[in-house]
């Protein structure tokens, strides 16, 4: 497959996730709860404007060289701590349902968890390619860059936020794998990373509980299981081929944040086993013809930063399909493209944006690069 392929793929399964994701809010959100006065269509309008605001945001983007970013790492990372410690601020801080993931700028909220996604890939990324000769050592390969993406990660953990945190890392490790990080250094911070989050799980009654329901999910079908388990009936009840748009009787009341984090649900209760599997093969396209255009990409930054990309929407897509279909204990992670959300919505076009900018303001090459190949080439 060649660049030029890579990049139009990822736009046509960029596209019809969108629309997608609309039409869904659409469908999903004159259902939601709305205060007394309002407009039961505006998720819908909101979506639809943020949309805009990432399309014209990505066209933009795309047309700006993405090398300039590394004239302005220190200040982004800077910032996005900032604001992370920003969500404990009284007055400037939000506490939406006992977590800390938002700050008040009075006209919007905004999470800035979203933000961190591309701001640690934009810093992961310069890092090993000021330091590419070094990415195999313990010092500069590995504790260095575990700083620089550790303390935001932390944050975002404090932030009760084990999802995007959990999604996060693991596109980290995924940079740094590419990167030339030793093996076994990644697989032991992965196993503490799990421990971490198990002792975070086990910490709080409430996690705790979300992971007895994931276990049974039937037993606590009226309490802390109750989402998971009327998203297995909402996917029972739409079979292969679904029971037609608009047509979904779960969203009626019965599946909280039907239109947010488990709007996966209500594309297979009316979409059937045909449009859960084509939103999954499209994230899956997508991934790969990313991660194909980052290893012809003949520039360290550039290939580091679309490896990153494409891993901040993956992960996060797999994980959040994972709790809707009961795999994984409830995180509260939205779809990416297809979730209602501003802030995601968004920052995960922009991304689209950044890796078009990767594209075009870099030469490619036909041999595929790999970490393992270029590790044995370094020990000649």
């Amino acid at each position: 497959m060649s660049s030029r392929l890579s990049i139009i793929s990822i736009w046509f399964c960029f596209i019809t996730l969108l629309v997608l994701g609309i039409t869904m809010v659409a469908s999903t959100g004159l259902c939601a709860p709305v205060q007394d006065g309002e407009d039961p269509a505006m998720f819908l309008y909101k979506q639809s404007f943020f949309a805009f605001i990432g399309l014209v945001g990505t066209i933009f983007i795309s047309h700006v060289d993405y090398h300039i970013l590394r004239r302005w790492v220190l200040a982004l990372w800077c910032l996005l701590t900032l604001l992370l410690i920003g969500c404990f601020i009284p007055g400037f801080g939000m506490e939406i349902n006992g977590e800390n993931r938002w700050v008040n700028f009075r006209v919007i909220t905004f999470q800035p968890s979203e933000l961190a996604k591309s701001v640690l890939m934009i810093a992961l990324a310069d890092w090993y390619a000021t330091h590419r000769e070094m990415a195999g050592t313990f010092l500069k390969g590995f504790i260095y860059p575990g700083v620089i993406f550790g303390i935001p990660l932390l944050l975002i953990l404090v932030e009760k936020d084990m999802g995007t945190a959990a999604a996060l890392g693991v596109s980290c490790f995924c940079l740094m794998y590419v990167a030339g990080v030793r093996n076994w250094l990644l697989i032991v911070s992965l196993l503490m990373g799990a421990a971490l989050l198990y002792w975070q799980a086990t910490d709080s009654p409430n996690r705790l509980d979300r992971i007895f329901a994931w276990m049974n999910p039937e037993a606590y079908s009226q309490g802390s299981g109750r989402q998971q388990w009327i998203s297995v009936l909402a996917f029972a009840r739409g079979g292969v081929t679904g029971v037609g748009l608009g047509d979904g009787i779960e969203k009626f009341g019965n599946l909280p944040f039907a239109h947010t984090d488990f709007i996966f649900a209500e594309v297979g209760e009316e979409w059937g086993l045909v449009g859960t599997a084509g939103v999954l093969m499209l994230f899956t396209i997508m991934t790969l013809s990313g991660i194909v255009m980052a290893l012809q990409t003949n520039d360290t930054f550039g290939r580091l930063l679309a490896v990153g990309l494409v891993c901040t929407i993956f992960w996060p897509a797999m994980l959040n399909m994972m709790v809707v279909t009961s795999m994984l204990p409830n995180s509260g992670l939205p779809l990416p493209f297809i979730s209602y959300g501003g802030t995601n919505l968004v920052f995960t076009i922009l991304a689209i944006g950044l890796l078009t900018s990767i594209h075009r303001h870099t030469p490619h090459k036909k041999e595929i690069y790999w970490p393992t190949r270029r590790l044995q080439q370094n020990k000649l």
